[in-house]
């Protein structure tokens, strides 16, 4: 679908390329943007996930890192209210996480997955998703289509806007999804392992795009594999095998021993991640 669903033509520009308008500051977000106390949850007898208490502050950039199976994409689905606790409290913008519903405040961008390949629609139409929760399934108006347009702009992708997704590159599809989440105007940016099958060459221009959107003032929550982006780009991790085992700045977890611990890995590896 073009922008000549509203009746234009679509093609106004917005005042400051790359800026959506209207997204409220969530450094300005009084409380945590998201709060676990004492969270236990397993599928079965045995915990997944054990005691965790996690805060984040608006306008943080936090990465959550442990080995396959540590329980991160489970602690992920707790946060977005997906799960419920066994036992403990999740709570996204100070609400009860499996009650929170105020989809404009929350951008979600999962791995990649065959789906998103075959869907037969264009960058733009992907996009324009994200102004759901603002107007439902209407029509946009002219400032709707501004804003998806400047979404657009930010991420680098307004030369494949009518592009189909089939046709993209990993990398140009996970960047047409962190497009939506902007047109929807979040306050909060969640990522699970956004990078994978991602070609190497986009992966610093893809957390180069996710810093300037957190220095903006968009808090990022990412669940990343890739220990030496993580080390790199996030300023504060999470380490976590079942139970947290670090959290807090990027440069002492560096000088910790937690990643040994978590991964039961050896001194070479962890060589290899603080170079």
């Amino acid at each position: 679908m073009s922008t000549a669903d509203d009746g234009t033509d679509g093609t106004d520009a917005p005042d400051e390329p790359g800026a959506t308008t209207g997204r409220q500051d969530a450094t300005t977000t009084a409380g945590p943007v998201i709060e676990l106390s004492e969270v236990d949850f397993g599928y079965t007898s045995t915990r997944v996930v054990e005691d965790v208490s996690l805060r984040v502050a608006p306008g943080e950039y936090v990465a959550v890192v442990g080995p396959n199976g540590s329980g991160k994409s489970t602690l992920m689905k707790l946060l977005l209210g997906l799960l419920r606790p066994d036992r403990g409290e999740a709570r996204l913008f100070g609400e009860p996480a499996h009650r929170f519903d105020d989809g404009s405040r929350l951008g979600y961008v999962a791995q990649q997955a065959s789906a998103s390949k075959e869907m037969p629609i264009t960058v733009r139409e992907v996009v324009k998703m994200g102004r759901f929760p603002h107007v439902g399934f209407g029509w946009l108006s002219r400032e709707d289509w501004r804003v998806v347009d400047a979404a657009l702009e930010t991420v680098g992708m307004s030369g494949f806007a009518d592009r189909r997704v089939t046709q993209l590159s990993g990398g140009q599809r996970q960047r047409a999804f962190i497009a939506r989440a902007l047109a929807g105007e979040a306050d909060l940016l969640v990522l699970d392992e956004p990078t994978v099958g991602v070609d190497v060459e986009s992966v610093d221009a893809f957390y180069d795009l996710l810093g300037g959107l957190n220095r903006e003032g968009i808090t990022v929550l990412l669940i990343e594999h890739d220990l030496s982006a993580v080390t790199e780009h996030a300023e504060r991790v999470v380490c976590m095998n079942r139970e947290v085992y670090f959290d807090g700045p990027t440069d002492e977890f560096l000088e910790s021993d937690a990643l040994a611990r978590a991964f039961g890995t050896n001194a070479g590896f962890l060589a290899e991640v603080r170079s």
